[in-house]
């Protein structure tokens, strides 16, 4: 519990370092509560740092219920760093140089955010906000997550033209693309295999054909068909993204009926990641 916390606070620490000396300094906004706080600083002067806790209080504390005893636990902690960073960054005078170059300080916005965002994930923790409420949608009305979140992004950044104009609004959205694609690699990792699953009549020929021209090991799956009772094996085969073409079409070369699906592959024993087979003790009882 202590390395997370100590990477929420780290994670905190880049990003509120970002939405200050980056975002708001080059007029840049912000999805989520976090940009509801830069339209209130911008419009009447609300200083981030209380903005972010007030509003992210209240909806954990509405959603407690639904985010478990840790999670709960962790986005507290996680909102009141936030807030902390953001308190002190506002305080200590940093200057980056970027020439009013909306460009750079659009993917710097994006990595920064992306880096400490990522980071507040990968330790289990979430600055509140939107989280919660796309999880309580989802549970009372079946609306997914993304969907929610991704609503409510879109009428946050739509409000922030109320101070931003849409050049600034263009260089928004390129910073929110470079964040999620920072998300995921932290995420994931720089391990990006991925794993395909192919259901075939001729599992044989094509599993030789993997082993033979990739040299990647293959794995069969015994299976039944639902409806026609019959055993088949399924081949399971993990290759780098650039192989799966050539994967594919071997396949279709020997069978071009073959059903293929493709999965991501997340490394749990390599390097940078551990394996603790004991399930974490709960917080509180």
């Amino acid at each position: 519990m202590i390395k997370d916390l100590l990477i929420i606070t780290i994670g905190c620490g880049i990003y509120g370092f970002t939405l200050v000396n980056v975002n708001m300094a080059n007029q840049l906004a912000e999805g989520g509560f976090t940009g509801i706080s830069l339209i209130l600083n911008s419009l009447v002067h609300i200083d981030p740092a209380y903005s972010t806790l007030f509003l992210n209080i209240p909806m954990i504390l509405i959603g407690w219920k639904i985010l478990g005893n840790q999670s709960f636990f962790y986005t507290i902690f996680g909102t009141v760093m936030l807030s902390v960073s953001l308190w002190i960054w506002q305080r200590i005078p940093v200057s980056i140089p970027l020439h009013h170059d909306l460009f750079i300080a659009a993917i710097l916005a994006g990595l920064g955010g992306g880096v400490g965002s990522g980071l507040i994930y990968r330790a289990g923790g979430t600055t509140g906000g939107t989280d919660i409420i796309a999880r309580i949608f989802e549970k009372k009305l079946g609306i997914p997550m993304g969907r929610t979140l991704l609503a409510f992004d879109v009428l946050v950044l739509l409000a922030s033209l109320s101070y931003i104009d849409l050049s600034h609004m263009m260089y928004t959205l390129l910073a929110s693309f470079v964040f999620t694609q920072i998300i995921d690699f932290i995420q994931e990792g720089a391990y990006a295999a991925k794993g395909i699953l192919v259901i075939s009549e001729n599992s044989d020929e094509i599993a030789d054909s993997l082993l033979e021209t990739l040299g990647r090991g293959v794995t069969y799956l015994k299976a039944e068909g639902a409806y026609s009772k019959q055993e088949k094996n399924i081949i399971y085969c993990v290759m780098s993204p650039h192989e799966i073409v050539t994967a594919k079409t071997i396949i279709s070369e020997t069978d071009s009926s073959a059903f293929i699906s493709i999965l991501s592959v997340h490394e749990a024993l390599g390097e940078g990641f551990s394996y603790n087979p004991k399930p974490r003790k709960k917080l509180f009882k």
